[in-house]
């Protein structure tokens, strides 16, 4: 048997991710702001193998200074579109901006059209989240019948309190919006990964905001997050094309990395070949 028949292929090797109603085989969500251009953005969309995208609402940010808009460059048959609310302050307007986002996509038809990614923000300078907003929010939402994918900070009682208000997803900040420190405090993480899954294994915890390189959503994957979303990293790459696929490959290696489980980290050095059984060989002899 070749190496070509000892190759797995992927779809074998993990299973989709469950959002709601909806199943994916790519657990990579990427955004559509920070572009150069839009072709640029449309390049690396395809390069990064997202089946789902998010795409701010407001108007202000669907029509650029020439009168284009975002959406002409988006394949709504390939992409399911993931309306957000970023720039919303207060529950009241994130509530408003989603109800808008919904009308959109009925619309258009689009199956992303009772999803939303709920954005709370508490400042314009940290861009954290509202908590109190965020809590009142989701179960607005949640009541008004959307699945919500509730970004939120990396406090694991927070995270709680966002899943018991009904939210389809609880995504963490692996650090500040737009900052590319990558995940600043993993074992938050991990407490919220085992808060939110304790009893309920399948429930779906992305990790959002922060990621600059690929080695940032490996490492993120490899915590056992379910998923990532991300925008700058690939937006303001020099490259935004070789970063998408830098993602989209990430996102695979760090899932397999973490379904296989990792050897456990030593103190000193264990050979790779026993000790036991080596024949000694002295010249001459």
């Amino acid at each position: 048997m070749n190496e070509t028949q000892h190759a797995m292929p992927t779809q074998d090797l993990d299973q989709p991710l469950t959002l709601g109603s909806r199943t994916l085989n790519s657990r990579l969500i990427v955004g559509t702001g920070k572009y150069e251009n839009y072709p640029i953005m449309q390049t690396a969309l395809d390069a990064c193998g997202a089946e789902v995208i998010t795409v701010a609402v407001r108007r202000e940010r669907l029509i650029d200074a020439d009168g284009k808009s975002l959406l002409d460059f988006i394949d709504t048959d390939r992409y399911t579109i993931l309306p957000n609310t970023a720039g919303c302050f207060n529950a009241d307007d994130a509530i408003r901006v989603s109800r808008l986002g919904r009308e959109i996509l009925e619309q258009m038809d689009n199956p992303g059209k009772n999803w939303v990614k709920l954005e709370v923000l508490g400042d314009k300078k940290t861009l954290l989240p509202d908590p109190q907003g965020t809590l009142e929010a989701t179960r607005e939402l949640v009541a008004d019948g959307f699945e919500v994918l509730c970004y939120t900070s990396d406090d694991p009682i927070m995270a709680a309190k966002i899943k018991e208000a009904g939210a389809t997803s609880v995504m963490p900040a692996g650090s500040p919006i737009g900052s590319g420190q990558g995940v600043l405090n993993p074992n938050n993480i991990r407490i919220i990964l085992e808060l939110l899954k304790d009893g309920d294994p399948d429930y779906p915890v992305i990790l959002d905001a922060g990621v600059g390189a690929a080695s940032d959503v490996v490492e993120a994957m490899q915590l056992g997050a379910d998923g990532v979303l991300l925008n700058t990293g690939i937006a303001h790459a020099q490259d935004p094309v070789r970063m998408a696929h830098a993602m989209k490959h990430a996102v695979l290696a760090g899932r397999l990395s973490y379904l296989s489980g990792r050897i456990p980290k030593r103190l000193y050095a264990t050979a790779s070949s026993p000790w036991s059984g080596v024949i000694s060989y002295i010249p001459g002899e």
